[in-house]
């Protein structure tokens, strides 16, 4: 019986991370809130070391700062946002992308990127908010970008997601 069930949640660990190659540790949270992502890349590129990883920054996620990483260079990508959010005064403008470059990724290996911000009022809960992901690698990339569309199959590159859920609000 031990074996049985040790089997089951190992089966089930593997399909879960075979569906999602990119994704959020936690993917839920309530709007008006901090919130520390924790990107996971699960792999390389067709046997190849991952070099780069960027990460959008939707419209609505503000005050964003990464982590720096041991091994990796951080750059952000600043820009406006397309109107102001309220987050210990107003914020017209911020990040845009997080991109780690530099470092290895092995195939065989997993890793996480880490940043924090402010998941604005531009959300209400039962909305989903897509995160695209692009990794690098030596030749080629994998691009977890593709967003779902009523009536089709599910993406085979899906852009990991942060479900927003009805909670206090206002943390740091």
């Amino acid at each position: 019986m031990k074996t049985n069930i040790l089997s089951a949640l190992a089966l089930s660990f593997v399909a879960g991370s075979a569906s999602a190659h990119a994704s959020l540790d936690v993917s839920k949270t309530a709007p008006e809130t901090s919130f520390k992502f924790v990107m996971r890349v699960t792999h390389g590129c067709d046997g190849q070391a991952t070099h780069t990883v960027k990460i959008d920054i939707p419209e609505g996620l503000v005050s964003v700062k990464p982590m720096p990483k041991a091994g990796w260079d951080v750059s952000v990508e600043t820009g406006p946002y397309a109107r102001s959010y309220d987050y210990h005064g107003p914020k017209s403008e911020g990040a845009k992308s997080i991109t780690w470059t530099n470092g290895t990724l092995e195939d065989w290996q997993y890793d996480e990127f880490v940043f924090r911000g402010y998941v604005s009022d531009a959300f209400a809960p039962g909305d989903t908010v897509y995160i695209p992901v692009v990794q690098t690698c030596e030749s080629g990339e994998n691009a977890w970008v593709e967003l779902p569309q009523e009536g089709q199959p599910r993406p085979a590159h899906p852009a990991p997601t942060l479900s927003i859920i009805e909670g206090a609000g206002h943390s740091h």
